[in-house]
């Protein structure tokens, strides 16, 4: 007796190959170098761009979601009136970076004048590594005088689905043989990204008033929704192993989460987060984020020689923290996934 086949479980048969081809070609990550950058795809799509040379620090940009939406701030990188519209304070705030504002006593956050510190590339490599980009460098933080007053070697891991970009950023900051470095306790700093002005929850910024329809929350559920009347941000100097930044755009809801691994010095981190579109992990700035009168509270000191390791998980996804399921994806990172 002959067993009768399903046409469609034929058809299936036939297609499934088809569906496991698509799926991994919307998830294949190509890296490109340049002089001054490396470019991430995803898919066949620009993700982010890592710039090492001609500003004062390497940053990413443009930072894209899955579809393309821009999840950055386009200043100060297109100059002023670039973009029209777009607020052009904090002309420092480069899209993606990671700095901090202190370091044996010069400011690498801001970038105003020549008495600033520079963090210079010396070497950029890349590779794909079971679907996973990965781009390492090595920079040297060089004071205004050229002092060089540490190093550190920074690994960037991207990869992605249809509809969720996912970057890794470690830091490994190494003094040099013969002296300490010291982080400095200031609220300037230290992983941060610059958000668009149309994620951002409803907020006073001077004498400009912005209605937005953005969000803020922590893994504790501390929500910002409008700190127009505010002193300041509820999310702004908690401690918390994540925080999710999200707003509706054309239909759609987009969100940025970033995750603080466990493993971090000072787990759970402080955060530098704000209604006006400033988002950054900052574990330096504990006398600045709790009012305490001890400025050196949350100074961290390398001893000659040493090193200290920093990492965090950007998530860029849709929907809100729920629908994107950002408590689960944490679970995940903080178990090595």
């Amino acid at each position: 007796m002959k067993t009768r086949v399903s046409p469609l479980l034929v058809l299936a048969s036939l297609l499934a190959p088809v569906a496991a081809l698509h799926a991994a070609a919307a998830n294949d990550v190509k890296l490109t170098r340049a002089d001054d950058r490396v470019r991430v795809e995803i898919g066949g799509k620009l993700f982010t761009e890592y710039v090492f040379k001609g500003a004062p620090k390497p940053y990413l940009y443009p930072v894209l979601a899955a579809d393309g939406t821009e999840l950055m701030r386009h200043f100060p990188m297109k100059g002023k009136g670039g973009v029209p519209g777009e607020v052009e304070d904090h002309p420092h705030h480069r899209s993606l970076w990671f700095t901090h504002g202190a370091v044996n006593g010069v400011d690498f956050w801001a970038e105003n004048n020549d008495q600033k510190g520079k963090i210079v590339s010396e070497n950029v490599e890349h590779s794909i590594k079971n679907g996973v980009g990965e781009i390492r460098a090595r920079n040297k933080w060089a004071a205004p005088d050229g002092t060089i007053h540490l190093t550190d070697e920074t690994t960037i891991r991207v990869r992605g689905t249809a509809d969720a970009r996912f970057l890794d950023y470690e830091v490994t900051l190494k003094a040099p043989p013969d002296k300490p470095v010291v982080f400095g306790d200031t609220k300037e700093g230290s992983m941060a990204i610059r958000v668009p002005l149309w994620m951002t929850p409803a907020h006073k910024q001077g004498k400009n008033v912005h209605e937005g329809k953005g969000t803020i929350v922590n893994a504790e559920g501390i929500r910002d929704t409008d700190s127009r009347n505010k002193k300041s941000d509820d999310n702004w100097g908690k401690r918390s192993p994540w925080v999710d930044y999200h707003a509706p755009k054309g239909g759609k809801v987009y969100g940025i989460a970033m995750f603080d691994h466990p493993k971090n010095p000072r787990h759970p981190t402080w955060w530098h987060v704000r209604s006006y579109a400033l988002f950054a992990a900052n574990p330096f700035g504990q006398h600045d984020f709790e009012k305490l009168s001890d400025a050196k509270a949350g100074d961290l000191t390398i001893p000659a020689g040493g090193r200290v390791t920093f990492r965090w998980r950007f998530y860029f996804h849709e929907g809100d923290e729920k629908a994107a399921q950002v408590a689960e994806r944490y679970k995940e990172y903080a178990a090595g996934k």
